[in-house]
């Protein structure tokens, strides 16, 4: 009858008005798949019965199937928000029950743990410590603490020394030191006067051996050590320094401590200065060093536990103290003078009346090639870089370059000196004896080999250091790992687990072409302690910690699973699906592998509805509904009229 048919039409009505609204209703839902109704016809046919012309007994719904199909892809500004692009659903575990769902807004919860909106723990690959990925499943975490320290194990520098440096100026000491104190009676015109209180007159002459004229400074009656070292320095190619110490051991505590103890401190014969009635030595020594008027002197202790006053610049001091009712002075020293030369010296003469003869006559002169790493003129290159011990602490490690001559064997070899500081501080036996080397006639590196102190070499261009002991600023050692119980016992690379401060410098990569010096790559593996700064997502679906040390570790891996099946997975609300016997099993695997698609970071899948033509779909099942409503209406028209009859 025409009343079932217009019923089912308005079933069927009803239900594609119910699926539009839901379609609408969820237009702005992140994941959501728009669903379609499809109807099919009915016919009443029975047993045996059929017909050529049956006729139609309405509509019924075949099915509700969603569309799978990709939605837009919006960006976020949270980190952990994810968009599949591509086949593929989220994997996630609801109190052991495996949903799935293409709605990647992702968080952190109280456990650290990646979770849905419906803490929902979002499945995936786990790392080791290390962010070694691996094959097992399971919940999704983020380390939240602080990233342990690493110590530096390999340095590599890929360089390029210049070849066309010359070999520097060789360095010349004149070996010895002159001066005097008031307790040496060499300087004394006459054994029978008083001290000398200031160096005489004569004269300094020093002779070269390369053709260079010789030059001679006159030192004038009454000058101290700091005006005969100005007036070396005045020379051409010549240096001098000059410092002055005066020993005070005889003031122990009891001495100061004295009610009338006095000590008084005379520069170069005219200023002084007056300390009286301190209550200890220390306090002693911090009134010397905050009187901003001595700035030229240090007191301190020296390693004999003796108060000792120094003058960096050479001033003649004159002193004298006082205690009980016992005085000691005055007393003057004169300065010590330290003269260098900048090349071979053939020659040192003085005169001065005779009473320099045995002072600064007939010194010995040595020839060095003296590597100064606070002196840039006794090395051609040096490149420094940051290296770090077992507790994170950072240190600078420098290496020089100085050009050595060649050997002249016709061979095409060039040879470099290499040293190796950290933080000031010689390492790799380099303070005693400097690595070499060797490179070919093509530039390339053939060898390094150690000289004759703690130094060891590796694999080809490798220096190996094993006496580093990591300090502090006041040059103490700070607790990190230090040298290794047998340096010898030490190779490269260093295994783990990590045992002492050893570390590997790879200079394999480095070149000596006719280019300027220039540093193309430094890298080395450790690093400082850091904290979490953020949360990196890449097309992998990897998650990687950034540190506030510059460092990055993978946590994990999203993982993605697909069906053979799609239409037959089974939606349970919360955007997510569950498996069905329709869908068949899942495959899993990582994103961007396979089938599967990939993973747009910091972005969001929107729902896939089409809000325009869900309108349209709407307003035509309304016609639908009221047509049908038609139907029965007509129906009960026709069938009044048929009881109306007599």
């Amino acid at each position: 009858m025409a009343f079932n048919t217009g019923l089912s039409g308005l079933r069927a009505a009803s239900v594609d008005l119910d699926v539009t609204g839901n379609n609408i209703a969820n237009a702005s839902t992140v994941g959501f798949k728009g669903s379609k109704v499809q109807f099919g016809d009915l016919y009443a046919n029975g047993f045996l019965s059929g017909g050529t012309n049956p006729i139609g007994d309405g509509v019924r719904v075949q099915d509700v199937k969603q569309s799978f199909g990709q939605g837009n892809i919006s960006f976020t500004d949270s980190g952990l928000d994810m968009a599949i692009s591509g086949d593929g659903f989220f994997i996630l575990s609801n109190n052991g029950e495996t949903r799935y769902s293409r709605a990647g807004q992702f968080g952190i919860d109280k456990d650290g743990f990646v979770v849905n909106n419906q803490n929902m723990k979002v499945q995936g690959y786990v790392a080791d410590d290390d962010g070694n990925l691996s094959g097992v499943r399971g919940d999704l975490a983020i380390e939240t603490g602080n990233l342990a320290p690493r110590r530096t194990t390999n340095l590599v520098t890929d360089l390029n020394l210049d070849s066309r440096q010359s070999v520097l100026e060789q360095q010349v000491s004149v070996m010895g030191e002159f001066g005097a104190t008031s307790y040496t009676s060499e300087y004394n015109l006459d054994s029978t006067q008083g001290p000398v209180t200031a160096f005489p007159a004569g004269t300094f002459t020093v002779d070269y051996d390369d053709g260079t004229p010789s030059q001679t400074v006159d030192v004038s009656s009454g000058a101290s050590a700091k005006d005969v070292a100005e007036k070396i320095s005045e020379l051409g190619g010549i240096s001098a320094s000059a410092d002055t110490k005066i020993n005070l051991a005889a003031i122990d505590e009891a001495f100061v401590q004295n009610s009338d103890f006095s000590l008084k401190i005379q520069l170069n014969g005219d200023t002084s200065f007056t300390f009286e009635d301190v209550a200890s030595r220390d306090e002693l020594i911090g009134e010397i060093n905050g009187n901003t008027a001595l700035n030229s002197l240090l007191a301190r202790v020296n390693a004999d536990d003796e108060l000792e006053i120094y003058d960096n610049s050479g001033n003649t001091l004159t002193f004298e103290y006082s205690g009980g009712g016992t005085t000691n002075g005055p007393e003057t020293t004169l300065g010590t003078v330290r003269p260098r030369a900048d090349r071979n010296v053939a020659n040192v003469t003085t005169a001065a009346n005779g009473v320099y003869a045995d002072t600064w006559a007939n010194r010995n002169v040595e020839t060095t090639n003296s590597f100064n790493p606070i002196d840039q003129r006794t090395y051609n290159h040096a490149t420094s870089t940051t290296i770090y011990d077992s507790l994170g602490n950072s240190h600078e490690m420098t290496q020089f370059f100085v050009k050595e001559p060649s050997s002249g064997n016709g061979v095409g070899e060039s040879q470099w000196s290499i040293y190796l500081q950290v933080d000031g501080e010689f390492v790799g036996g380099t303070g005693n004896s400097p690595y070499t080397a060797t490179f070919n006639q093509d530039g390339q590196l053939e060898s390094i080999s150690a000289g004759n102190g703690a130094g060891r070499v590796g694999n080809t261009g490798e220096i190996i250091v094993t006496d580093w002991v990591p300090k502090d600023p006041n040059g103490e050692p700070n607790g990190a790992a230090g040298v290794p119980l047998n340096p010898d016992d030490v190779v490269s690379p260093i295994p783990e687990p990590l045992q002492s401060s050893a570390f590997v410098i790879d200079l394999s990569s480095a070149t000596q072409y006719g280019a300027s010096f220039g540093v193309n790559d430094q890298q080395q593996n450790g690093y400082t302690t850091g904290r979490l700064s953020g949360l990196d997502v890449s097309g992998e679906g990897v998650i990687f910690a950034r540190y506030t040390n510059g460092q990055s570790k993978a946590l994990g891996q999203v993982a993605l699973a697909a069906f053979n099946n799609t239409n037959g997975l089974s939606p349970v609300g919360d955007t997510t699906w569950v498996e069905s016997f329709e869908s068949g099993q899942p495959v899993i695997g990582a994103p961007d592998t396979g089938t599967l698609g990939s993973i747009k970071a910091s972005s969001v899948e929107e729902s896939n509805v089409d809000l325009s033509a869900e309108l349209v779909n709407l307003i035509i099942a309304q016609r639908n509904y009221q047509a049908n409503a038609k139907t029965i209406e007509t129906s009960d028209a026709v069938t009044q009229t048929v009881i109306n009859l007599r």
